[in-house]
């Protein structure tokens, strides 16, 4: 099992981030530019556990099930839906929010295990960090500031 981690702080309250980063339908709003539009289906909304979400990433179509929210430990958990808009297996994705007591701020770690081809590994380790979760947070960064 391969992990591709990214972490990162947020100026603001974990309150206030966690209040936008915990919309499973947020996408399109705060990571406008590589999202352009997102959808719950069947009805239910962005914070249903077991929702799934289908949103264009670039030119991609992706869809992805929602398998924990907490805003206990400001954590949302999901897994892509097959079929995988990548050559990976078994990708569990996890983002997560800790309050920084030194400061208005949080820290924001994302991070997904998958399985792939093993002279794959260390190019979706790479991709995942800092062709999705890195952008992603700047795109939430960016939303907050405005």
């Amino acid at each position: 099992m391969a992990r591709s981690y990214f972490s990162t702080t947020i100026d603001g309250p974990l309150e206030e981030v966690w209040a936008v980063a915990r919309d499973f339908n947020g996408l399109a709003t705060w990571w406008s530019g590589s999202v352009s539009e997102s959808q719950i289906e069947d009805g239910k909304t962005g914070d249903t556990v077991g929702a799934i979400r289908r949103f264009t990433f670039g030119t991609d179509q992706i869809r992805e099930h929602q398998l924990e929210l907490s805003d206990v430990s400001h954590r949302c958990v999901y897994e892509f839906c097959e079929p995988a808009p990548f050559p990976v297996t078994d990708y569990v994705a996890t983002l997560q929010l800790t309050p920084i007591t030194d400061g208005d701020r949080c820290f924001v770690e994302w991070w997904a295990d998958f399985e792939s081809e093993a002279e794959k590994l260390d190019y979706w380790r790479g991709f995942f960090a800092s062709e999705v979760f890195a952008p992603a947070v700047e795109g939430l960064r960016s939303y907050l500031k405005a």
